[in-house]
């Protein structure tokens, strides 16, 4: 299972959802498909569009956790 880094990510920098959704030129609910559970369904380019817009590593935007819920 894929679970986001993206709202921890944004929170951490000081980015708003209105900020990142202006330096990425992605929708609203592109982006909040990317903050939730639902990032799985997110093409790798538009994280690594995320990334850049928060100058971190695409893989740093989410996380694989195991079946027993472990990293």
């Amino acid at each position: 299972m894929i679970t986001s880094r993206v709202k921890e990510t944004m929170e951490s920098q000081g980015v708003t959802m209105r900020e990142l959704i202006s330096r990425t030129g992605l929708s609203m609910q592109t982006v909040n498909r990317a903050r939730g559970a639902m990032i799985s369904r997110c093409a790798l380019e538009t994280l690594a569009v995320i990334a850049g817009a928060l100058k971190v590593k695409t893989k740093d935007l989410y996380e694989e956790v195991g079946p027993e819920g472990q990293a």
